[in-house]
């Protein structure tokens, strides 16, 4: 970290005053020694991404909440909601653990160290060149987008969605009281692709948005230069706004390519839109609540910052600029480690999961599982119809999610949840230890010989 960076943290606690410190270590007592063995680096450079780091008991969601819900002894693989199992990268940890010896946490105004470390990342890892002016700080991806679907959907008008998607979009629709549009995408051979013809059938006049999720989830699909043109070429001669939620783009794997939709090189199309990102998925932050957004249009720009408010976290800042600015040693090797995931995935359930369908992911850290066949051999259809009362509709999906926590002791994501498309589907985080994935598929692969 350069000397001169605006949050270097060891000339930022001198600065403060040795006051807090003295009062945190002890008079004496050297910041560098205050924090020995704290996030230390590994000795021979190489993280350990196998060794399973135990979550339960922290109040994370992907466990604790479902051990509430199911009880201890039905869960023994979380493997849901899309954040990772690793422990942290040292530099965060230690990033932090040195912040923490300031002890006063009034309000903060931004660095612009840390909108530097945003571009610079861009234009490292992807070449994508973004104007630091145009980089606007958000709690998190959500409400970038809910303050873009306020400043260009009115409520009750309709946004498009390539279908399955990211079920968190459905909440931000709700947010704006606008309305989805799904437009389904194709399934050849467990890939999919953008159904264009479908795609323009259902523009309207209330149609003013599309949200775009690059790569995408929970498919994992890179989306082709082709396909983001396409896409682009459409909204702009229909008059509708590109959001493109591009969270995951720092997961790719191998012979696999992710294209910035700022990237293309038709401006016109570039300046329909505006991006979205955050550090939250590549380095497990999604607690630290912060994130950013970006166009090139200063008009869509200026009218969406009328309509958002950020509130600064001050730990988020820290955790995501040294992230940023010293993690990437970290990232290459999980990035080898989860395209790893995926193809253990993939070959252990061809070899041993018959009833179980998976196509590894070009992007994220998400599998998308193909379970019609279970769901057959439950009757997930005939049951979900059962448990239905009402205004309290059941899908098949949740039935399966239920069927896997109570034979097989392995939490999934319910595939409906995800919109036209997502039957007879369940997504699996791969975020995790190969040990951990190896038991959830072992349990899965023992409870499906029964049927």
């Amino acid at each position: 970290m350069s000397p001169h960076d605006g949050l270097n943290r060891r000339a930022f606690l001198k600065n403060a005053g040795m006051t807090a410190l003295v009062g945190a270590v002890g008079t004496g007592t050297t910041v560098s020694a205050a924090l020995a063995g704290v996030a230390d680096e590994p000795a021979n450079g190489q993280y350990d991404f196998d060794t399973v780091y135990s979550r339960i008991g922290t109040d994370c969601i992907k466990w604790d909440a479902q051990i509430a819900r199911y009880g201890k002894d039905n869960i023994e693989v979380g493997m849901g909601i899309a954040d990772m199992d690793f422990e942290a990268a040292p530099c965060i940890t230690r990033a932090l653990a040195e912040r923490c010896m300031h002890k006063n946490w009034g309000y903060l105004s931004t660095p612009q160290s840390y909108i530097d470390s945003i571009v610079n990342w861009n234009k490292t890892r992807y070449g994508l060149e973004i104007d630091p002016d145009t980089v606007v700080i958000a709690d998190g991806v959500h409400p970038g987008l809910i303050a873009a679907l306020g400043t260009f959907s009115p409520p009750g008008s309709r946004v498009l969605l390539t279908t399955p998607t990211y079920n968190g979009f459905y909440g931000d629709l709700r947010a704006t009281r606008t309305i989805a549009e799904d437009s389904p995408m194709t399934l050849v051979n467990g890939r999919y692709s953008i159904d264009f013809d479908d795609l323009e059938s259902r523009i309207s006049p209330e149609t003013n948005t599309l949200i775009l999720c690059n790569p995408q989830n929970p498919t994992g699909n890179c989306w082709s230069p082709e396909d983001l043109t396409r896409i682009g070429e459409i909204c702009l001669e229909r008059r509708i706004v590109v959001l493109a939620d591009e969270i995951h783009c720092d997961f790719v794997m191998k012979g696999q390519k992710y294209t910035p939709f700022a990237s293309l090189p038709n401006k016109d199309i570039v300046n329909n839109s505006l991006t979205f990102k955050a550090a939250s998925k590549t380095f497990s932050l999604a607690a630290m609540k912060n994130a950013w957004f970006f166009s090139t249009n200063p008009d869509y720009l200026a009218r969406v910052r009328a309509n958002h408010r950020a509130n600064t976290n001050t730990l988020g800042v820290v955790a995501n600029h040294a992230a940023l600015t010293e993690g990437t040693d970290w990232l290459d090797q999980l990035l080898v480690y989860i395209d790893g995931n995926h193809e253990f995935v993939e070959s252990y359930v061809r070899e041993n999961i018959p009833l179980v369908k998976y196509t590894k992911a070009q992007g994220t850290y998400l599998a998308w599982l193909d379970v019609s066949e279970v769901g057959a051999r439950i009757g997930a259809s005939a049951e979900a119809a059962k448990a239905s009362t009402g205004s309290r509709m059941v899908s098949p999906e949740t039935i399966l999610e239920q069927w896997f926590v109570e034979h097989a002791k392995v939490h999934l994501n319910a595939g409906s949840s995800y919109g036209t498309g997502g039957a007879g589907h369940m997504r699996m985080n791969l975020g995790a230890s190969r040990t951990l994935i190896k038991k959830a598929l072992e349990n899965m692969a023992q409870a499906l010989t029964n049927l």
